[in-house]
């Protein structure tokens, strides 16, 4: 088995692509048009790391409850795990390009950490290579 897609609820497709593909150097693996259950446009916008297993499914908010939960997807927790082989080259590139960390990094059992939120203010994890 392997997870493919994860869901993301966004407030805009293109915001979104900007931040996971200019920003954090994320693929465009797929932006396809579609249709919801009801008939309407939308998207089919997935994004990826490269050479990474599962990926991103970025939907955009439809209606005020998906609304409401931008950017608030695990209630102010982290939600959502990046582990790189470089972490401080990867911290350093997201700094400059202008990421929001909400602690500097840190050392723990499980690797090199720190606390980034994504565009809509999820908290990601930056992980860097296991000890």
């Amino acid at each position: 088995m392997n997870l493919d897609l994860v869901a993301l609820v966004v407030d805009d497709y293109d915001t979104a692509l900007a931040f996971f593909v200019e920003v954090l150097g994320f693929e465009l693996v797929e932006d396809t048009p579609s249709l919801t259950n009801d008939g309407r446009p939308k998207r089919w916008v997935v994004v990826g790391p490269p050479g990474g297993a599962t990926q991103l499914l970025l939907a955009q908010a439809d209606g005020p409850e998906q609304r409401a939960v931008v950017g608030r997807q695990h209630a102010g927790r982290v939600g959502f795990f990046l582990r790189v082989d470089d972490f401080q080259a990867q911290y350093d590139r997201m700094l400059t390009a202008g990421v929001e960390f909400t602690s500097p990094p840190r050392h723990e059992p499980y690797g090199s950490v720190a606390v980034f939120k994504d565009i809509a203010g999820n908290k990601w994890d930056l992980l860097g290579p296991r000890p």
